[in-house]
């Protein structure tokens, strides 16, 4: 039985191009069908073809042969072609939904059928798919080796547009192919080559056209144009592909496509359906990719791989045959191994292990045994033992232990930096191997330690687990070496700790290690450091008496970088000896919390007088001037300090030099306050004075306007008379104490006094009067007498005086 059939034929040129009516239609196909179809079959020739052509000239123009999908779910196949006088005729073939083809074979298979007419026949002869069953070479160059010459000349073209086809299969609204060819045969001849690689679903469904002057106005997947009706390669409705242009540069990212390509430049069509019987989603690449190594073609890496993971998921599908091909392939030896294809490789070692005989497993862990050692993918972990058992196992193991254990030896004695996952990956291998590296464990050890400290995040990965679980020694000479050092390096083992669960539960001891463990836990319940401190020893399960070096751990841990306040530096200085401190090292943790103090912290002085007879010997000669500043506040401040202050503070400042800050304030800031301080010793004050010091008058200045000064001021009428003897005193001095006393009689002793009470005020004059002599009490009265006022008549004329 026939298909239903239409012919379309031009009769004549409208302004679009040439105008066509149908000239024979099956009375089964309805007339929306015939309405959508015409468009569908019109015909326009390539630009500057003349009206008038040779038959020659008339065959070479392009042939518009196309499968397109109705709006009723029904296909139209068809065939344009030009014809004389600039017209054209098409003859199609209507598929109802879910009818096959005739014979199972695709839509392009009938591009060179004998059945298409190229007029419009006197009576409706059977359909061109139908008869093709009847032709011996239907096809036209489509067969097996023309295709095969084809793909082979398109090369470098063909993974990219196979690429592209599969995803305009998958998603009907991606970017049509437009395929450039100068012959609508060669159009034909790419969609041959897609519809064998496509999943069949895909490819039945595939629409097509072998050639249009306008490829926007078609809805097809695939189109061909000439060159010079080629759209832009920007366009972003379309994905070009220009045969006829320069070749392709860069890689396609699609192991589908590439294997599909590599199958067809091989000449291997026949591949595809039995690729096809085996399991695997549409479009996967792994039973192409399995399939063709197991033909013998040459894959790369990307493809290896794919068929090693898709073995890997299903080590049941192939014959023991197939696996050993499979293996076999991928054992050769090959210059662009990847860590991809090594890791899907050793995902197939694990599903075989145990299910295939050693003679198939050895060759694949050796494999991985040698990419492990020269491949440079740290990450690749060893194979199991258990791959290496039997008679060829155990041949395997021992040649690779002689190719490669001198090799691993070297390179685990070199002194030069290594990874953490280098290490432990060598570490696992010498030990599958069995090579002895007992002599050189100690300096690994010591290296993979300092990497660890280094680079805390590089340990968190499982393959350190698995070498700690796996290697008892390694275990306990790292945790060792880790301990030894985490005094010194407290932060970086609290950072490796919290990321790498390292297994200190056993026998040894590990101090530092489990303060490092406890660490967080403690700073993050908020309490003061002090007391985090104390839990973080406690960890320790040591006194800092008995092993000194704890309490380095613990200061770091709980400090850091920062350093203690002079309050916290105290705390510790008296609940452990100086010894201790001293064999920790912390002594001078202690020294810097001193010396930071701020100038109101009252522990600093305490503190640095404790440090001077803890610690003689350590402290230098710098240091412990400033220290002795330190001390010297808190003599002036406890009264104890002995004669000559000005004098002593001065001495100090040039032994500090180059001074701390804030020991300078302290000690300076004391004296100021000393000399201030109602009863302070007349020759201290007058030698302070003629000192000249810039530095401790200005801090005099200072603490004369702090509130202490202030508050006696308004409180004691005698102590404003002191202040004002002293501060109208001494006026050759020297400029810094000129300019420092009329700054304080002017900024802080003028408006005390004129907030005073006259009652005040006379038993300030009185005390003035007292204290010195009647000619002070003059000046007194002089200083303090208000300037004479213009009053608001004289500002008005000076205002208007300003203002003219």
């Amino acid at each position: 039985m026939s298909l239903p059939q239409l012919h379309y034929t031009s009769v004549g040129s409208g302004d679009g191009g040439p105008v066509g009516r149908f000239t024979a239609v099956d009375p089964a196909i309805p007339g929306p069908v015939r309405a959508e179809a015409a468009p569908l079959l019109a015909y326009d020739a390539p630009a500057d073809t003349p009206e008038r052509l040779t038959d020659a000239r008339l065959r070479a123009l392009p042939t518009a042969f196309g499968h397109v999908t109705l709006s009723d779910g029904s296909h139209l196949l068809s065939r344009t072609v030009a014809t004389g006088a600039g017209g054209f005729h098409a003859h199609a073939v209507h598929l109802l939904p879910g009818s096959p083809i005739p014979g199972g074979v695709f839509p392009i298979a009938a591009w060179g059928a004998s059945g298409w007419l190229s007029t419009t026949p006197d009576r409706m002869l059977p359909d061109p798919l139908t008869s093709m069953s009847g032709t011996h070479d239907p096809s036209r160059g489509l067969t097996r080796e023309g295709l095969g010459d084809f793909a082979v000349s398109r090369g470098p073209w063909l993974a990219a547009v196979l690429s592209d086809l599969r995803r305009v299969s998958e998603d009907p609204s991606a970017p049509a192919v437009v395929l450039v060819e100068r012959q609508s045969a060669d159009v034909a001849r790419w969609v041959a080559l897609a519809t064998a690689v496509l999943p069949r679903e895909h490819a039945e469904r595939l629409t097509f056209t072998t050639y249009t002057r306008h490829p926007g106005r078609t809805s097809h997947q695939v189109v061909g144009v000439l060159p010079e009706d080629a759209p832009d390669v920007r366009d972003p409705r379309f994905r070009v592909h220009t045969a006829s242009g320069p070749r392709p540069t860069g890689t396609v990212d699609d192991v589908w496509a590439g294997t599909a390509a590599r199958i067809w430049r091989s000449r291997s069509p026949e591949l595809f359906p039995v690729a096809a019987e085996l399991p695997g989603e549409p479009f996967a690449a792994g039973p192409l990719a399995v399939t063709a190594l197991g033909a013998g073609i040459a894959l790369g890496s990307g493809e290896r791989a794919a068929a090693a993971d898709w073995a890997a998921v299903r080590p049941y599908a192939l014959d023991e045959k197939g696996i050993r091909q499979l293996t076999d392939a991928l054992t050769a030896p090959a210059d662009d191994r990847t860590a991809a294809e090594c890791a899907a490789a050793l995902r197939l070692l694990t599903a075989l292990d145990g299910r295939c005989p050693a003679a198939v497993t050895a060759p694949l862990a050796a494999l991985l045994v040698t990419e492990g050692v020269r491949g440079g993918d740290v990450t690749l972990e060893p194979p199991a033992r258990s791959a290496f058992e039997e008679p060829a196992g155990e041949r395997a193991l021992a040649a690779l232990v002689e190719e490669l254990g001198d090799e691993l030896l070297s390179e685990l004695g070199a002194e030069a930096p290594r990874g953490v996952a280098r290490t432990v990956q060598l570490l696992r291998i010498t030990r599958l191997l069995g090579v002895d590296c007992a002599d050189l464990l100690p300096g690994v050890v010591v290296r993979l330690a300092r990497a660890l400290l280094d680079d805390p995040e590089a340990g968190a990965c499982r393959a350190l687990s698995e070498l700690l679980d796996e290697q008892f020694d390694v275990r306990t000479a790292l945790l060792g070496e880790l301990d030894r050092l985490a005094p010194d390096h407290p932060a970086g083992t609290e950072q490796l700790l919290l990321r790498v669960a390292l297994p200190f539960t056993g026998t040894q001891t590990l101090p530092h290690l489990r303060m490092c463990a406890e660490a967080p836990a403690a700073k993050a319940r908020g309490a003061d450091r002090v007391e985090t401190l104390h839990t973080v020893l406690r960890a320790a399960g040591m006194s800092p008496f008995t092993e000194p070096l704890v309490l380095r751990t613990a200061v770091g841990l709980v400090w850091g970088a920062d350093t203690p306040t002079a309050g916290e530096a105290r705390s510790l200085l008296g609940e452990t000896t100086s010894d201790a401190h001293r064999t920790a090292g912390t002594w001078s943790r202690l020294v810097d919390a001193a010396l930071a103090a701020p100038a109101g912290d009252e522990d600093a002085p305490e503190l640095a007088h404790d440090l001077l007879r803890g610690f003689p010997q350590e402290l230098g000669a710098r240091v412990r001037a400033c220290l002795m500043l330190l001390d010297f506040a808190r003599d002036l401040r406890a009264g104890t300090a002995e004669a000559g202050w000005a004098d002593r503070a001065r001495t100090l400042r040039s032994r500090a030099e180059p001074a701390e800050p804030p020991a300078l304030e302290h000690a300076f800031g004391a004296l100021a306050e000393r000399l201030l301080a109602p009863g302070r010793p007349g020759d201290e004050l007058y030698a302070f004075v003629q000192s000249g010091d810039a530095d401790l008058i200005a801090a005099y200045g200072r603490a004369a306007r702090r509130e202490a000064v202030l508050a006696l001021l308004r409180a004691d009428p005698a102590y404003v008379a002191d202040c004002f003897t002293v501060w109208n005193a001494h006026p050759h001095a020297g400029s810094d104490w000129t300019r420092t006393r009329t700054a304080l009689l002017e900024e802080v002793l003028r408006p005390a006094v004129r907030a005073l009470s006259p009652e005040e005020l006379a038993a300030a004059e009185r005390a003035v009067e007292r204290g010195d002599s009647s000619r002070t009490l003059d000046a007194f009265r002089a200083w303090n007498r208000p300037t004479r006022s213009i009053g608001r008549l004289g500002k008005r004329i000076v205002g208007r005086v300003r203002r003219g």
